[in-house]
């Protein structure tokens, strides 16, 4: 290996380190405070909510059989398909080293598969919970988000429950489109294009 490709090759392992370590602790957080969540407050329907900010901000849980804040119900199997997908064209992405120079992108990256992970742990019904309602389903797997944050603007907006897998998945999005608005890197003044050394 040349000299002059070493210092590519460790930003790249960093730029590696960084995405796959950012992942797993957007990932674990996300499965703690959920199972934190239900452990406290119960299954969906029991009645328990702890107001954070009462009339806006409230804790509650709730199972979600679609997608991003209550999007495609009964899609669960579906959702967990795309979410591989996802994961693995995003790994994809990372193979490029453009990808790995970009710190930015990287993160959020990371913050977007971390989001992935979170949600498709729960489609997958690796927690183990089971249905308590309603009586045709009682007792059956539950194959669906768990969601735990409620956030209410009074008169103008009552969002869907969410959880912090949602809440990584929307700032890495957000995050991607800062990337996309930079302005591209154009040559110095005074090279013209095509100039060899």
């Amino acid at each position: 290996m040349s000299d002059s490709s070493r210092p590519s090759s460790r930003s790249g392992s960093r730029a590696w380190i960084g995405f796959i370590a950012l992942a797993a602790l957007a990932a674990g957080v996300d499965l703690v405070t959920k199972s934190i969540a239900f452990a406290r407050l119960g299954m969906p329907g029991t009645g328990l909510r702890h107001d954070l900010i009462p009339g806006v901000l409230m804790l509650e849980t709730n199972l979600n059989e679609g997608a991003l804040f209550g999007m495609g119900q009964g899609l669960g199997l579906a959702f967990a398909g795309v979410s591989l997908l996802a994961i693995a064209g995003i790994v994809a992405m990372m193979a490029k080293q453009t990808t790995r120079d970009d710190p930015l992108l990287v993160t959020a990256l990371g913050l977007i598969v971390g989001g992935i992970i979170g949600n498709l742990y729960d489609r997958l019904g690796l927690p183990g919970l089971t249905w308590h309602a309603p009586a045709e389903r009682l007792g059956e797997p539950v194959r669906a988000v768990r969601d735990w944050i409620h956030f209410v603007l009074p008169g103008v907006i009552d969002w869907p429950i969410f959880n912090l897998a949602d809440t990584w998945l929307v700032i890495g999005a957000g995050l991607i489109l800062l990337v996309s608005l930079r302005p591209t890197p154009t040559a110095k003044q005074g090279e013209p294009e095509g100039q060899t050394a």
